[in-house]
């Protein structure tokens, strides 16, 4: 089919205003926060319905054309990339809260809501989603059951799945299934958990369209800790201490000196410039037991080194530190024009080892490698800092972040905890996964998607890449 025949029959489906098909616009859509792989989709549209997008993908299912459901675009793995170009469905538009049961505890959203509207909406009902990755404040739900995003908060309250009652997905012959608990208070139906099943898959099974959340009571306390430290050493000792100790913060943050500093220009909290490393530990619960823990962990943070322990003295001072620790990432454009994130994990008690090995990455490969993460479940997220411009500086920068990924995997670990494989990590699947389990893997996609056009060329071993993403830029074998 000519391609302004498909534009026409998407144009019918969804309205004209609602395709998107010039070249110029799509460049908008030619990418997510994973930059090192671009290429356009043959055209996106912006269904308002869960029956316009069923409608779209009976087309796409038709003419045999790949189908690419898209979020917000803040995945950092190139989980949306249009490989091989095909339709691009955009759940941008599909983006309200549908209903709070406060009673119940548990909220109806589009898939293109923003995950911060949620507890937004919630609040005044005492009540809050607990999931909370740092792009918070953009990311959609759609998104986040797509990766199983996480966030700060999850060491305690647990990722998407744990929070994820159910979902209504058009399947890739444009079918329409709900998937686990539904809306009108129904059970989940016996049998495989499919629910679960499909969180995670990054598109690859159906485009999701409405999410049934689970909300949380909001804790009647709180107590945020700063400790500052010399060393990442020190501060990495602290969170195997504090967790050995039996203590689940909601929160457990670490900041190296690199990114205090660029904290610090971009919103002045007052984070001291000389720390090698600050920690950030969060405490809720009821008053009693939240003052006993905080005791606790004051005494743990000093027996460490802590030269200082600051307790966020309000809910505004506390606002404020969450707000520095989600906007890191943003802060970084203040220092490098170019940086890649990667999302390994590692047992808590690994953590001093994998700091040390990428601050010898650092040394080895002549970049920086400033460290903001989720320490209290070993997900480091080790920024590391480039400038395309610079002959070599690209190559240099993905083999670091291999080098990093091997050494989690080496450790126990493994190369991603919340951002997904995509296209990025496509190589490190055979190196963590066993061949019959990859096969599993891939029985399991297929039987959503016999033809595989869902997402296509992601996650799994021999995918295709981008045709732009040049062999200079490709890291060592």
């Amino acid at each position: 089919m000519k391609q302004a025949d498909l534009i026409a029959e998407l144009s019918a489906i969804v309205g004209a205003d609602a395709v998107i098909a010039d070249e110029d616009e799509l460049l908008v859509y030619e990418c997510d926060a994973y930059t090192l792989e671009k290429n356009l989709p043959t055209a996106v549209v912006l269904p308002q319905t869960t029956n316009e997008v069923a409608a779209v993908v009976q087309l796409c299912n038709r003419l045999k054309l790949p189908v690419i459901p898209r979020g917000a675009g803040t995945s950092l793995s190139g989980s949306v990339l249009a490989v091989d170009g095909g339709v691009m469905i955009a759940l941008t538009r599909m983006n309200r809260v549908l209903d709070i049961d406060a009673r119940n505890r548990r909220a109806l959203v589009e898939a293109g809501c923003v995950n911060a509207w949620i507890t937004r909406d919630a609040a005044p009902h005492g009540l809050f989603y607990a999931p909370d990755p740092s792009s918070q404040p953009a990311c959609t739900i759609g998104g986040n059951v797509a990766t199983n995003s996480g966030g700060p908060h999850t060491l305690k309250n647990g990722v998407t799945t744990n929070h994820v009652l159910g979902y209504e997905m058009v399947l890739p012959d444009g079918t329409i299934e709900w998937l686990g608990v539904t809306p009108d208070g129904g059970e989940e139906v016996p049998g495989y958990d499919l629910r679960g099943a499909a969180i995670g898959c990054e598109g690859m099974f159906g485009v999701v369209t409405r999410v049934l959340v689970r909300l949380v009571k909001t804790p009647p306390a709180f107590k945020t800790f700063l400790g500052v430290f010399e060393g990442v050493d020190e501060a990495s000792q602290t969170v195997t201490d504090i967790i050995s100790a039996g203590i689940v913060p909601a929160a457990l943050e670490m900041m190296d000196q690199i990114i205090t500093a660029a904290v610090e220009e971009a919103y002045q909290f007052g984070f001291p410039l000389d720390a090698g490393a600050v920690l950030i530990v969060e405490l809720d619960g009821l008053p009693a037991g939240v003052v006993a823990q905080g005791k606790l962990v004051e005494k743990i943070c000093r027996a460490n080194g802590a030269r200082e322990v600051r307790v966020a003295k309000d809910a505004n001072e506390r606002a404020a530190i969450w707000k520095c620790r989600k906007r890191a990432f943003g802060a970084i454009g203040r220092i490098s024009p170019n940086y890649v994130t990667q999302d390994g994990v590692v047992p808590r008690s690994k953590l001093p080892e994998i700091m040390r090995f990428i601050r010898a990455t650092s040394k080895k490969h002549g970049l920086r490698i400033p460290n903001v993460f989720h320490a209290g479940d070993g997900n480091i997220h080790p920024l590391i800092l480039y400038d395309e411009r610079k002959d070599g500086e690209v190559q240099r920068a993905l083999a670091a972040g291999h080098d990093i990924l091997e050494k989690c995997i080496a450790l126990g670990g493994s190369v991603t905890g919340e951002h997904g494989i995509g296209a990025e990590k496509i190589d490190f699947m055979p190196k963590q996964f066993a061949a019959a389990d990859l096969e599993a893997m891939k029985t399991l996609r297929r039987a959503f998607d016999p033809e595989q056009r869902f997402n296509p060329h992601k996650m799994f071993p021999g995918a295709k890449r981008c045709a732009e993403f040049a062999p200079r830029k490709q890291a060592p074998a």
